[in-house]
């Protein structure tokens, strides 16, 4: 199975959050897929945890490792549906990005963004609970 997975989702694996095993738990059969953008989006999560004094540099290498060893594989977007899907729900691309990729891939979501998920329910996307 397929799963398109956002920067939410590897954030809280590769720094040990609460929901670390259960998001395992859910991926570990699956087929992990993110739009193109995802590496970059995992910068600037990173870069902003250096920012605010969250993690320092050793660790924000160590996260960045962490996520290059995520068996993820990235998805190219048609970006005038992403603009059309950002345009009508009034969200960033980056959110855009990640709806259609799921809605091109046919395949569930996983995300902890809650603004995100609510998008991509209203876009037709199916989702995949967290909860445990």
């Amino acid at each position: 199975m397929d799963i398109i997975v956002d920067t939410s989702i590897l954030i809280a694996v590769i720094t040990n959050e609460p929901t670390r095993a259960r998001l395992i738990e859910l991926t570990a059969e699956a087929h992990l897929l993110a739009p193109g953008s995802v590496p970059w989006e995992m910068g600037n999560a990173l870069s902003a945890m250096l920012k605010r004094k969250r993690a320092t540099l050793a660790q924000v290498h160590q996260a960045w490792n962490a996520y290059t060893h995520i068996p993820l594989r990235l998805v190219e977007v048609d970006m005038e549906q992403v603009l059309r899907i950002a345009a009508q729900y009034d969200i960033y691309a980056y959110d855009a990005y990640v709806i259609v990729c799921a809605l091109q891939q046919k395949s569930p979501l996983l995300t902890l963004d809650g603004d995100l998920r609510q998008a991509a329910i209203h876009a037709g996307v199916k989702i995949l609970e967290v909860t445990e």
